[in-house]
């Protein structure tokens, strides 16, 4: 049955961490003018399905994939929930990827969306030749694993794309890539119109070449959807900012990957002006997801406009 007004569907991905996952859901979902579908990591489902709050607007799937980082298998989880928002047949105004250790921060959420026209809100930036490599490397399954410590593969990673920059690719990706269309890169998390989503998967389903040359690649959730959007008669929709807080970490080992937020980061953090913020983590401060579950709603009024 068809929504009778417009609605916002979440779409998540999980791993851990149920009960925090259930107080998101609740920022969400409280104000009954969201849904949720919930792709659970397949390496947790069978611990995790059981203690995921239910709801008539919470679907939780039960085909899930084996989520690994910098693997195909992070677009594969998103795809699933896109498809289960499309065949849900319900009317929705935007769709939000989001993870499980995300928050929302800011009210007003639901109003910003009802004025934004159609925008898609993702951070990109354009790749030049040199930066290709995670693209035009047929990357080797070893290599396609997070090492946040000095490590062999890291090393051999740099040796393979030291070499593609001066010419000699020892991995070519032999899967054909059309020339008029340019590589984008960015945060995998983005909020989209509902006409979007189905752009997406129709084109998927009828080009299958763009899902076989990302196949082996390195970190394609980090442009798989980037460059399909950002080279679709939708792209002077796209707005660069994903709406999210991130905290990034300083040394060698987590210069690229976002900290943990505690209380202490919750000033930084409302003054961003931004309506999410991750990562969070029950398991290193709980009082700063309390503070943001009890004061911030999906349909929570605000003043401030982003």
């Amino acid at each position: 049955m068809k929504s009778k007004s417009l609605r916002t569907a979440f779409i998540f991905q999980i791993h851990k961490n149920p009960n925090q996952v259930n107080q998101f859901i609740h920022q969400i979902t409280s104000s009954g003018e969201a849904d949720v579908f919930i792709h659970i990591d397949k390496k947790n489902f069978e611990s995790m399905a059981g203690k995921i709050v239910r709801g008539e607007n919470i679907y939780i799937l039960h085909q899930s994939v084996s989520c690994e980082w910098g693997d195909i298998s992070q677009i594969d989880a998103t795809l699933l929930l896109l498809q289960e928002v499309i065949n849900s047949h319900n009317e929705y105004d935007y769709v939000c990827l989001r993870s499980g250790q995300d928050l929302l921060v800011k009210n007003g959420f639901k109003e910003f969306l009802k004025d934004q026209n159609g925008k898609i809100f993702m951070s990109y930036r354009q790749l030049n030749r040199d930066s290709l490599g995670l693209m035009k490397i047929n990357w080797p399954k070893a290599t396609r694993k997070r090492y946040t410590t000095p490590h062999p593969i890291r090393v051999y990673r740099r040796i393979l794309l030291s070499l593609y920059a001066k010419g000699i690719n020892v991995y070519p990706n032999y899967h054909k890539w059309p020339k008029e269309f340019s590589f984008y890169k960015g945060s995998q998390w983005f909020t989209i119109p509902f006409e979007v989503a189905k752009y997406m998967i129709d084109y998927l389903n009828e080009n299958e070449w763009y899902y076989q040359f990302f196949q082996n690649t390195l970190v394609p959730d980090e442009s798989f959807f980037h460059t399909l959007i950002l080279n679709s008669p939708y792209k002077s929709r796209v707005v660069n900012n994903h709406l999210f807080y991130l905290k990034w970490g300083e040394s060698l080992s987590d210069r690229n990957s976002p900290q943990d937020l505690t209380f202490e980061d919750h000033k930084l953090i409302d003054e961003s002006n931004l309506y999410f913020a991750r990562k969070f983590d029950e398991t290193i401060d709980k009082s700063v997801i309390e503070y943001y579950v009890k004061n911030i709603r999906f349909g929570g009024k605000s003043k401030i406009s982003i």
